[in-house]
């Protein structure tokens, strides 16, 4: 376990979240580096809304220059993505993510969270309200309501297209191949939004998993990962969520935990820094922050990927935030999707540049989000492919909310769906050969 902080006497909140990540705001040079990696920096071109800018709110909060109740502070630190590209920027080390959600949680304990996010985390955090609120987007999208309403205005219309993105043409019924379990068993997160919207993807996880010889476990008593409150400034809703995903991936006793979205795999495998100041949890969440692995990550060890049939397609890879900055996987998916026959990559500017969802960041701070978004369609459109590809479920319906109110063709996909369709048809290739 991590040794106590300690925090100067002169700490003006010296037992918030915040005061406890001290030293990462003491690790901050100003060097500057972190400017143009920063979105909300390049778009709204305000010192305040860099990383090093709001590190210096931060010091001030501690300091007692600035109140956790300023309007001014909570503004600067809420329109912060959260995409953490400062981080790989940054040449000191600074932790700017934990530096930011125990900023968050700091100013909840002075000022409420806003209420449309309050509203958003407690059906999170209800697994019977959540499976409701997930059927009824099903109905939606089945029933073609969600894309009829994609061009209304707003916040509404923009829902509406996120929820129509989601639909995948792709059949869910196809059986799962038998596997000889060599490289190890693995439990999946089915996750919230990826079980309740992108049902697909997960069994394309699992048949992609057994295709390369893992075997599959369940984890039953599972739920949502926590990280949608933890960047929100709701510790300790995230902590009770993340007690119960490892009481749960503890039962599996897998070799490896598998995740198939970007922003929920970081925060799993951070579950050891979100509970390092509980001893009797401190020691078990490391362990289970030890078995996580990203998909492409398990898929590509060892360059041991199995190889299907042809998917002749232009792909651009976008990366999601929480992949390439936060777990440091940047060359895994690229290698998955160059493994698939006749695929085309093609270049993407700026992929490892956030496209403005952030969680739930697009429905609570929608003006800043659209603008980053578009940079993003922009480049996507540039790049001129028939399918983005992005690992991460936010992602995924914010660049397909995008493109469908655009009227663009272009298709949003995770990669693992790829890689099922290319397994699909290397079968269906060698049924027709034999026939």
């Amino acid at each position: 376990m991590s040794a106590p902080v300690v925090v100067p006497s002169e700490c003006a909140l010296p037992n918030s979240p915040l005061a406890g990540e001290r030293a990462g705001i003491d690790a901050c040079v100003h060097c500057g580096f972190c400017l143009q990696a920063c979105p909300t920096y390049l778009t709204l071109e305000d010192e305040n809304d860099s990383p090093r800018g709001r590190i210096v709110l931060m010091r001030a909060l501690l300091e007692g220059t600035l109140q956790p109740e300023s309007e001014s502070v909570e503004r600067h630190i809420a329109q912060c993505l959260g995409c953490r590209a400062c981080e790989t920027a940054c040449p000191s080390g600074v932790p700017y993510g934990h530096l930011l959600e125990a900023t968050r949680a700091t100013l909840a304990e002075h000022r409420p969270i806003p209420f449309v996010a309050r509203m958003i985390l407690s059906v999170f955090e209800r697994p019977r309200l959540l499976a409701l609120a997930m059927l009824g987007g099903r109905v939606l999208r089945g029933l073609g309501i969600a894309r009829l309403f994609a061009k209304l205005p707003g916040r509404p219309g923009f829902a509406m297209a996120m929820l129509a993105s989601t639909r995948r043409s792709n059949s869910n019924a196809r059986a799962t191949p038998r596997s000889t379990g060599a490289r190890g068993s693995v439990a999946l997160l089915t996750g919230c939004v990826m079980e309740g919207l992108f049902t697909d993807v997960n069994r394309a996880t699992t048949r992609a998993l057994v295709v390369n010889e893992y075997s599959t476990a369940d984890a039953p008593g599972q739920g949502c990962c926590g990280a949608l409150h933890a960047h929100a400034g709701d510790v300790v809703a995230a902590r009770r969520m993340a007690k119960i995903n490892i009481e749960a991936f503890e039962r599996a006793n897998a070799d490896y935990i598998c995740v198939n979205a970007a922003g929920c795999g970081a925060m799993m495998k951070e579950y050891a820094h979100l509970l390092h100041d509980e001893p009797a949890w401190a020691e078990r969440a490391a362990g289970v922050s030890s078995k996580v692995r990203d998909v492409s990550e398990l898929l590509t060890t060892g360059g041991r990927l199995e190889r299907g049939g042809p998917v002749r397609l232009r792909v651009a890879y976008d990366a999601p935030c929480h992949l390439v900055h936060a777990q440091r996987i940047s060359t895994a998916p690229i290698d998955l999707l160059r493994a698939i026959p006749e695929l085309r990559l093609v270049p993407l500017s700026e992929s490892e540049v956030c496209c403005g969802s952030a969680g739930i960041y697009n429905l609570v701070e929608p003006e800043t989000s659209d603008v980053v978004l578009d940079r993003k369609l922009a480049n996507i459109a540039a790049a001129s492919p028939e399918v983005v590809a992005s690992g991460n479920p936010g992602c995924l319906m914010q660049i397909g909310a995008g493109l469908l109110r655009a009227g663009s063709s272009i298709r949003a996909l995770h990669p693992v769906e790829l890689l099922d369709e290319s397994y699909a048809r290397d079968v269906s290739e060698s049924r027709e050969s034999h026939d």
